[in-house]
This record gives C-alpha cells, sequence and structure tokens, in this order.
C-alpha cells in the first residue's frame, strides 16, 4: 500500500513542483543532446515509413482505378466471346494480359486474372487456363467457388477426371449453398463416374438428394443415384 501511495506522491510531486519538472525536463534534453544523431535517424524512419505507407496506398488506389477503366473493354469482348481480343487487347485498349502485367498487385489485375483462365479455358488452352486460376485468389465466396469449378472443367477437358473431381468437390465443399452447390456436386458425381468410382458419385447424388431438395437438379440426381445403384 506504502509503494502505491509514494507513487501516487511521485507524480503530484512532478505535475505541482516546477523544480522537479524542471530537472526532468533538462534530463530529456540532456538525452537528446548526447543521442542527437540517433534521434534524428529514429525520428526521419519514422516519417518515412508513415509517409511512405499513405504515398504506396495512394499509388495503388490510384493504379487499381486506371486498371477498372482499361479492363472496361476488354471485359465487353469477353462477353461478346472475342477471346482473342479480351486477351491482347485492340491496339487502343489493353487485354487482360498487359492488364495483368501493367497493373500487378492491384484488385483490378488480380480478376483480370480469372478472366484470362476463364477465356484460356474457352479457347481450348486447359493448362494455361489451371495456371492463371491457381493463381487467383479472390475473397468473394462465389468467385472463389467458381474458380475452382473452372479449374475442375479444365481438369475434364484433359481427361484427367481425379483432379477434376477433386476440385468440383472443393467448390461445392467451399461455403455450401442452395444454387451452386448441387451444380458442382453434380460436376463432381459425373467426374467420379469417368475416373470409376461410382460410390463417391452415388455421395455426390445422395447429398443433393437429401440437402438440396428444393434445387432443380433433384430429380436429376435421384435418378442418376438409382442408375448406379441398380446398374440400370
Amino acid at each position: 500500500m506504502a509503494k502505491v501511495k509514494n507513487k501516487v506522491s511521485a507524480g503530484n510531486e512532478l505535475l505541482e513542483n516546477p523544480d522537479v519538472l524542471a530537472e526532468k525536463l533538462s534530463k530529456s534534453e540532456e538525452f537528446i543532446e548526447k543521442n542527437r544523431n540517433w534521434v534524428i535517424i529514429i525520428a526521419a524512419v519514422l516519417v518515412l515509413g508513415v509517409g511512405g505507407y499513405f504515398a504506396y496506398t495512394y499509388y495503388q488506389q490510384k493504379n487499381n482505378s486506371e486498371a477498372v477503366a482499361a479492363m472496361f473493354q476488354a471485359e465487353y469482348y469477353f462477353q461478346q466471346d472475342s477471346l482473342k481480343l479480351a486477351l491482347e487487347g485492340d491496339g487502343n485498349y489493353l487485354g487482360f494480359l498487359e492488364i495483368v502485367e501493367d497493373y500487378s498487385g492491384t484488385k483490378a489485375a488480380e480478376l483480370a486474372q480469372f478472366y484470362i483462365g476463364a477465356a484460356y479455358l474457352k479457347q481450348g488452352n486447359f493448362e494455361e487456363s489451371i495456371n492463371y486460376l491457381n493463381d487467383f485468389n479472390p475473397k468473394d465466396i462465389v468467385v472463389h467457388g467458381r474458380k475452382l469449378c473452372l479449374i475442375g472443367d479444365a481438369y475434364m477437358e484433359l481427361n484427367d477426371f481425379e483432379n477434376a473431381a477433386k476440385f468440383y468437390q472443393q467448390a461445392a465443399d467451399y461455403k455450401s449453398n442452395e444454387f451452386f452447390t448441387p451444380q458442382y456436386l453434380m460436376k463432381a458425381a459425373l467426374a467420379y463416374e469417368k475416373g470409376g468410382d461410382k460410390q463417391a458419385a452415388i455421395a455426390c447424388y445422395e447429398t443433393i438428394e437429401k440437402q438440396y431438395f428444393d434445387s432443380n437438379l433433384f430429380q436429376d440426381a435421384k435418378k442418376s443415384k438409382a442408375r448406379l445403384e441398380f446398374g440400370s
């Protein structure tokens, strides 16, 4: 108890006694004077660090705005299935490939990777599609599931049914929802079937039957399960 009292008294003395305060300030000045170079260096580092952070943030935001504007025409070409123009640009507007290169690190450039992966898949360039989609790391739940599904599609086209099933299953298991999960499960079931894993395929159909009975894929899943179970 006495120790607490002494601390309180010392604090009051520092606030109320000008001589004590002057002594403390004098010691602080001495320390700064003796270590002037270090103090200046530390202060400079702090200023540069804070300034650098805000400068980088501003630069990234500016870059991202430019990239979003540049993507407008590429997205239009993609929607029109003009995939070569979407990827490479038309001479006036950048394509997705240049956007990824010129605006690396921005959210827009990251989304451009998804478009590139999807475009390559449509073009039949399945290996490159997988590479770009694997590098794409979306935070959006729906887009993440879609990415996994497209990788599964690419592996299906390569007749790699094991990897196709794996990615379809990951898509189905990731943040399950009423609309997309049954679609991914149907794709996974087909991949399992083609890969010879009949029981895994049945399990996918059964999950739709038991958990997604409001889905428009319910009847298809029920019939496909019966076909595998009874061999008809």
